[in-house]
């Protein structure tokens, strides 16, 4: 199971309601999952048969069913029942596929889904990330990603105006670098 406090304007504590709370609240209707990763006023759970779920603040898609409307209780995001691990940035929120492809969902305002485009600066589905078949791990920021690669080296992709994605340059990059 899962629980969670805190603020809850949007319904990110998963418990029906949009009551904030100073003591753990169990989320509704998970029972199985094995990791969790915030975002800013949004919550994903992996599950252990490799879906995920998310809930709360669905304004910019960051909940990945299809929707951008808000969620007091966990919603499936379409498409991924074989997961093996999730991080939640910002504003979107990426998975590692069984298979070591990685999909992302949510904002996509500087290219942190990785799918070459920036899909209406927002995607309320999974898309794959461009050119990344051997992931093992993901990592999202506040408006980029990086993924660790079975050999070992990091790609990543998204804003890039400090310098954020290591490649040398302050240029954004819709795909994996």
């Amino acid at each position: 199971s899962v629980k969670c406090w805190g603020g809850n304007e949007y319904g990110q504590l998963g418990d029906g309601t949009t009551s904030s709370q100073t003591t753990p609240v169990l989320v509704s209707g998970i029972d199985n999952a094995t990791s969790v990763s915030l975002g800013v006023a949004y919550t994903c759970a992996l599950l252990s048969g490799g879906t995920v779920k998310c809930w709360g603040a669905g304004g910019a898609d960051h909940l990945g069913n299809g929707s951008n409307s808000d969620q007091t209780t966990p919603v499936s995001v379409s498409g991924i029942d074989n997961a093996t691990s999730i991080s939640a940035g910002a504003r979107h929120t990426c998975a590692v596929i069984a298979d070591g492809t990685v999909n992302c969902w949510g904002d996509n305002e500087y290219g942190n889904l990785g799918d070459t485009s920036l899909t209406n600066n927002v995607s309320n589905t999974p898309v794959e990330v461009t050119g990344i078949s051997n992931a093992t791990s993901v990592s999202a920021g506040s408006q980029y990603t990086c993924a660790v690669l079975s050999g070992g080296t990091v790609k990543c992709w998204g804003q890039n105006n400090v310098g954020q994605l290591g490649n040398g340059s302050t240029s954004t990059q819709l795909t994996p670098v």
